[in-house]
């Protein structure tokens, strides 16, 4: 049995209703000659974010290797790689699926994916989500209201103090240090000589020669940047990447 229980308005005198007033007038007014609010007023003003937020995504045509990476790491297939003129294959990102999760930033060995603070771009329609590589190479243009950021400090007195400056959307990170990794064959015994590592490979790494009438791969450890395409394209499952070994003027 649910029993209801009427909770009745308190009874409050006039004076107890009339420092009830004044109590809220005087935070009104003091908020008013020095607000300590978190929030802003957007869109003419904007939140201060940190550089490692992970917004829309940038691309470096110049950087890419065309190594594939980004879309082998990418969890929610978001990123597709297309045919270009120049005969290389850049991506094309759907943001119809991508959930910002920034691996492809990450693994990227040239850092051509960079990270972005825009977050507020709007679509009409699913088709517009998908975005070509021609409109990956420049921020996204955007109607913006605001001349200036807000972020909000904590002062010694313990008070939030509001301050105003001027935003970058673009962040220049450098991509993570990473040790240098390359291809090579664990079992030269299993090679059928397909040659399809050699196709695959962007760099031309990889170079099929023919002795004694049997053709053979030469891998160049040199030109090899460790993007491990041709590993997950061998048939036969015998390539792998191992770290490359650093020699410096003291060994």
């Amino acid at each position: 049995m649910v029993v209801m229980i009427k909770i009745k308005t308190p009874d409050l005198t006039f004076i107890d209703s009339m420092k009830s007033h004044v109590d809220a007038l005087s935070a009104g007014a003091k908020q008013a000659i020095k607000p300590d609010r978190m929030t802003i007023q957007y869109p003419r003003e904007r939140r201060d974010l940190p550089d490692n937020f992970r917004g829309f995504i940038l691309f470096d045509i110049d950087k890419c290797i065309s190594c594939f990476r980004c879309t082998f790491v990418c969890p929610a297939n978001a990123i597709q790689m297309k045919s270009q003129k120049n005969g290389r294959y850049y991506p094309c990102i759907d943001y119809a699926k991508c959930i910002f999760c920034h691996f492809c930033v990450d693994s990227c060995p040239e850092g051509a994916l960079k990270q972005s603070k825009i977050h507020d771009v709007a679509f009409k329609d699913m088709d517009e989500m998908f975005i070509p590589t021609e409109e990956l190479v420049e921020p996204p243009e955007i109607y913006r209201e605001d001349q200036y950021v807000v972020k909000y400090e904590l002062g010694e007195d313990l008070i939030l103090n509001k301050r105003k400056e001027v935003d970058n959307l673009v962040v220049e990170v450098e991509p993570p240090f990473r040790v240098p990794m390359i291809s090579t064959c664990l079992r030269p015994e299993r090679c059928i000589a397909c040659t399809i590592c050699a196709m695959t490979c962007p760099v031309d790494a990889i170079a099929a020669d023919v002795v004694d009438g049997e053709r053979i791969l030469k891998m160049n450890s040199e030109t090899c940047t460790g993007c491990g395409l041709c590993v997950s394209q061998c048939p036969t499952k015998i390539l792998g990447l191992i770290k490359k070994a650093i020699v410096t003027p003291d060994t």
